[in-house]
């Protein structure tokens, strides 16, 4: 067993190596700020590569009348007024910047004959203003973000497990970690921390996060430094997830299939989103997409696996190769399936974590000094519905602001104090995890934890549900105590599965407690007790261990965003 510790310094660490974590790393660099990132997974292969439909911004380079403003309006309506109007014009003034800063990096766009950046229309725009590179824009920014941080020298180590952020007196003074393969210790000092380091959607059955990513790792890192979380039980299910092979259950088909043309049936043959949203039918938001197919095969018109049908194969062949070429490729590789002859099986899909940690509009602060949360570990610009194409925009925004504000407040800084306890601390959370015997099989307690959370917190939850999750919850922190950890030949990943399971309980707390206190349906969170939208819980709830669920207040929306926004309609939204 490696007791080897290794020793770091460095003005600034960022804990994930995904877009929002690059790019706040590369705005540190370019300003001459000793940076280091580390990240749990490979760099090329962070959760960002797996964005597909594109990234918003109101260039006005299809539909010229587009502005900010219309942006920032369509976010808030969209959010069921639950964003965080600073947060949303920040992101919506910012994001031609963000674009900008994507080609200065060597990133490809889809551009139309006369070399404009070509924009397609995504649910619930007013205006065509998601750029793409295909079906695989996700994956292009991080490759574009890799190039331009390798090209800055800045140090990534991809194989860090961070176990435990580093405060005394309420302000962070590094992290603490090791890495998966040998076991090694990392202590890092550093004078600031981000925290990009994904969501909590790992915690249902069925998502669209792979495997030990997004388990709620940056939750429970903010929330034990002395964090809080906002509105963790609004999450969105993205209503197209394959249901075979097993091993790859919830594994995105892009929207941009829908956005191109696809049709959505049910078993019966019907298009059903006639009934749920007749005027944007299959072009209608993701929350009420995925409401309508959960009510489809909720009623028994769904597939004998529990799905809906999505097909493309009445479009031109050369449309979907063209346009969706990365749906195409994974069906027939996961399938054996060719999606320009036949219909692509599909459900609801856990996909986003909307709330996340509690940070500043300017410039993602948290509650501990020094301590800012980047990218879906955040919180403030979703509300209860996402636009798509908005999370990859936030992560390029606020990547910048919150480098160049991490870059000044270290420049500010007197000394940094630290505390040999909180060090301590974190060396015997390892210990003990690595000296553990128990019963109790770590893989068997995270797979409890996703069926509760699928069976009481899904996509239309109630009362009793939710009661009896947080009941179901209790029973398997109880079996926690009891666990056993083995790390073998091939490395400590089982000491990281301990990690994520810890992680992914106090996740699912927040998140249960929040879905319980939030009794009306609104956005992607729907009651069946509690059918209506209540204008009293317009508010975010603030979740943290010790003071429970605390209501905050959002402020108004300027009035040249409130102008332009329309109605949020309530059609579709009834379940039962």
């Amino acid at each position: 067993m490696s007791k080897l510790e290794r020793r770091l310094s460095t003005s600034v660490l960022v804990i994930g190596t995904g877009g929002s974590g690059l790019r706040a790393a590369i705005e540190l660099a370019e300003r001459g700020v000793d940076v280091l990132a580390v990240g749990k997974r490979p760099k090329l292969d962070a959760h960002t590569s797996l964005a597909a439909g594109g990234i918003n911004a109101a260039l006005g380079t299809m539909d010229a009348e587009d502005s900010w403003q219309q942006h920032a309006a369509d976010t808030i309506k969209e959010s069921y007024l639950l964003a965080n109007p600073h947060t949303v014009q920040i992101v919506a003034q910012g994001a031609a910047r963000g674009i900008h800063d994507l080609e200065r990096f060597g990133m490809g766009f889809a551009r139309e004959e006369d070399g404009r950046i070509s924009q397609r229309f995504f649910g619930a725009h007013k205006y065509r203003r998601t750029a793409f590179a295909g079906d695989y824009t996700g994956l292009e920014i991080q490759r574009a973000l890799v190039r331009r941080a390798t090209q800055l020298s800045v140090p990534i180590l991809d194989t860090v497990y961070i176990t435990r952020l580093l405060v005394r007196d309420n302000v962070v003074f590094g992290a603490y970690g090791f890495d998966v393969n040998d076991g090694t210790r990392y202590l890092v000092h550093a004078d600031a921390v981000i925290l990009a380091a994904g969501g909590h959607t790992r915690i249902w059955r069925r998502t669209s996060s792979r495997r030990d990513e997004n388990t709620g790792d940056s939750f429970r890192l903010a929330v034990l430094a002395g964090a809080r979380l906002r509105d963790p039980e609004l999450v969105q299910f993205h209503p197209s997830g394959i249901l075979e092979p097993e091993n790859a259950a919830g594994t995105l088909v892009s929207e941009a299939a829908r956005g191109e043309g696809g049709i959505l049936r049910n078993a019966v043959g019907e298009r059903f989103m006639e009934r749920y949203d007749p005027e944007r039918m299959e072009l209608s938001t993701r929350d009420r997409v995925a409401l309508a197919a959960y009510t489809e095969i909720k009623q028994g018109r769904g597939t004998p696996n529990g799905g809906v049908w999505l097909d493309v194969s009445h479009l031109p062949r050369e449309t979907i190769m063209n346009r969706l070429p990365r749906v195409y490729q994974m069906m027939l590789e996961l399938q054996m399936r060719d999606i320009t002859t036949s219909p692509m099986e599909i459900a609801p899909t856990a996909h986003y974590s909307m709330g996340g940690v509690w940070v500043r509009p300017e410039d993602h602060g948290t509650d501990v000094a020094g301590l800012y949360a980047i990218g879906e570990a955040a919180s403030g610009l979703h509300g209860a519905n996402r636009l798509g194409g908005n999370s990859l925009i936030e992560l390029l925004v606020y990547g910048r602001i919150v480098g160049a504000t991490v870059a000044d407040y270290t420049a500010g800084l007197d000394a940094q104090r630290r505390s040999r306890e909180a060090v301590g601390e974190a060396r015997a959370e390892i210990d003990g995890l690595l000296s553990a015997d128990g019963r109790e099989n770590v893989r068997a307690l995270q797979r409890a934890i996703r069926n509760t959370m699928t069976e009481h917190a899904g996509v239309v939850r109630d009362e009793q549900g939710l009661r009896t999750g947080l009941t179901e919850l209790g029973a398997i922190e109880d079996r926690m105590t009891d666990i056993g950890v083995h790390p073998d030949i091939a490395g400590y990943q089982d000491l990281a599965h301990a990690f994520d399971l810890k992680a992914s309980a106090l996740a699912a707390r927040a998140t249960l407690e929040a879905a319980l206190e939030r009794r009306e349906t609104r956005g992607c969170h729907n009651r069946s007790d509690y059918p209506n939208l209540d204008p009293t819980l317009q508010v975010n709830l603030v979740w943290s261990p010790t003071a429970g669920i605390v209501r905050e207040e959002i402020p108004p929306v300027p009035t040249e965003i409130a102008e332009l926004m329309q109605d949020v309609s309530t059609v579709g939204k009834l379940v039962e």
